[in-house]
């Protein structure tokens, strides 16, 4: 097995090779590639960075809307040993031009109207490379068109350690600067095949890639992808009518997506049932799905496997629910992938049992090599346990920071950010648990609840939402004193207008949410 984990990022696509040459590896919208022709398109990208003087374990931001162009870029970069830097397409300016600094990145990636807007105090440092998209006239010195790119010189490529860095994946930066966390060859492998086990994919699948490669959940639907030999089909807008044309036109076997597409595409398919012949497998990752949604995903997809499923960038994935689980478990996370290693801990205690609640922990080899230049912020995340030390040791695990309940049967709930639960009238509230009672109310898309210091309760439930036509707060609060205990009542409720802000991997912004309405308070 360490055989199969020990290979480059660049084998992932070589090794399809010849014996899968001709078959589709990817689809954007009017436009495919073999796995040859994709082979050779990141070819050529290597040979230009190669051209430009980029050197193995130089960063190369790639900046570009999801296509195929990314994945060559991505490959190209790997295949000459360099560290890719996924920068999403929708980050700012400001966003990029700090990743960049911070990453001392030599060469992007990038669409022409991107690299125009690098200007005054968003310029990157001269001696940048830049291979730009589009119209090839006017570009500024430093600047290559992709169009112009020379054919593939079949160069050999870098053998890359396994164990080496691979990628940099920047978080949002909501809550301050973003930080970067660094994933080897062999995490991302791992992670492959893991994930490729558990959902049973193989060579005559197609995934519905909507999710962002800036986003380890969608980076792997790539790589099990080229792992197994399979498609990856292309949907870079997230409007949910045009995922299910795009997933009925394209025979599309999975989807995976987060809790506010699921929600979208949910509501629309109740109003317009579609049938998607072709269709196996449906994937949640990236928070919870509301348990009104969650109920109806049986009923808009007749017969497809359901998953839930549990990561965080630090270990890449971490658990899964089988589908086989899904009617009796609604809305658990399940227990660990193969590969990895999954826990509950009480602090200073142990292992959490059945019936208790403890930090989730994960080891093994898909823990990341940790953040970006901070090793003091990197040793607080990914240290070792001591309460599993008759385990691992030493080895250092992943701390969640999520608090994590175990059923009688040893499957994973999650709780609650340790961080973000509301301790009103004496008791420890989950924010999701508030946000769950208001979803089943059905007058509500989005729901984010959050807690606010009070003389008399210790703190208030507040809930932000986003009210469905023709309902209310006065309705929302009665269905609040029909369906919750009174200590979980929201105090106040803010009614937001129009979609909530989502993360660049397109989950609810919470820090921004919350930020809004905690500034609402004061005016």
């Amino acid at each position: 097995m360490s055989d199969d984990f020990d290979r480059s990022m660049w084998r992932l696509l070589a090794d399809n090779l010849p014996a899968r040459a001709d078959k589709i590896a990817a689809v954007d919208q009017g436009r495919s590639v073999t796995y040859a022709e994709l082979a050779a398109e990141a070819g050529r990208v290597a040979d230009w960075l190669a051209r430009r003087g980029i050197r193995p374990g130089d960063r190369v931001i790639v900046h570009l809307r999801k296509g195929i162009d990314e994945v060559a870029a991505m490959f190209g970069a790997w295949k000459m040993g360099a560290v890719v830097v996924n920068v999403n397409i929708r980050w700012t300016p400001a966003q990029l031009a700090y990743v960049a600094g911070d990453s001392r990145a030599r060469a992007v990636i990038l669409p022409r109207n991107a690299l125009e807007a690098l200007v005054g105090e968003h310029a990157l440092p001269e001696g940048t490379a830049y291979l730009v998209q589009g119209k090839a006239e006017g570009l500024v010195q430093g600047a290559d068109p992709w169009g112009a790119l020379a054919a593939d010189q079949a160069s050999a490529p870098d053998e890359s350690d396994p164990r080496g860095l691979a990628i940099i994946i920047y978080t949002s930066g909501s809550t301050g600067a973003p930080k970067g966390v660094m994933l080897s060859h062999r995490n991302i492998r791992v992670g492959a095949i893991s994930v490729a086990d558990y959902l049973g994919l193989d060579e005559s699948d197609r995934l519905l890639s909507v999710l962002p490669y800036s986003f380890d959940a969608g980076l792997n639907q790539l790589t099990t992808m080229l792992l197994t030999g399979g498609t990856v089909v292309h949907q870079p807008l997230t409007m949910p009518a045009e995922i299910i044309r795009m997933a009925q036109a394209e025979s599309v076997t999975g989807i995976a997506g987060v809790p506010p597409l699921w929600n979208q595409i949910v509501r629309l398919l109740v109003d317009r049932p579609t049938e998607l012949p072709a269709l196996r497998r449906i994937t949640n990752t990236g928070g919870k799905i509301p348990p009104n949604i969650l109920e109806l995903l049986p009923q808009v997809f007749p017969g497809v496997d359901i998953y839930l499923m549990y990561g965080l960038t630090e270990a890449f994935r971490s658990t899964y629910l089988p589908p086989s689980k899904f009617a009796a478990k609604m809305g658990s996370i399940g227990r660990q992938i193969p590969n990895a290693q999954v826990f509950a801990i009480k602090h200073g205690e142990g292992v959490a049992g059945p019936g208790e609640q403890g930090e989730l922990v994960h080891a093994g080899p898909l823990v990341s090599m940790g953040y970006w230049e901070k090793p003091e912020v990197t040793a607080q995340k990914i240290r070792p346990c001591p309460e599993l030390a008759h385990l691992l040791g030493d080895e250092p695990v992943v701390w969640s920071g999520d608090l994590v309940r175990v059923d009688q049967d040893g499957d994973l709930w999650f709780v609650s950010r340790m961080d973000e639960m509301i301790k009103t009238l004496g008791f420890r509230l989950s924010p999701t648990e508030v946000e769950d009672a208001i979803s089943q109310s059905g007058l509500v898309t989005d729901v984010v609840a959050f807690g606010v210091e009070d003389a008399d309760l210790g703190q208030a439930v507040h809930a932000v939402v986003t009210y469905l036509p023709q309902a209310d707060e006065a309705a929302l609060a009665a269905h609040c004193v029909r369906a919750m205990p009174h200590y979980m009542r929201p105090q106040h409720y803010h009614s937001w207008q129009g979609a909530m802000p989502r993360t660049a991997s397109g989950k609810l912004d919470r820090p921004a949410i919350i930020s809004a309405a905690r500034a609402a308070l004061q005016n």
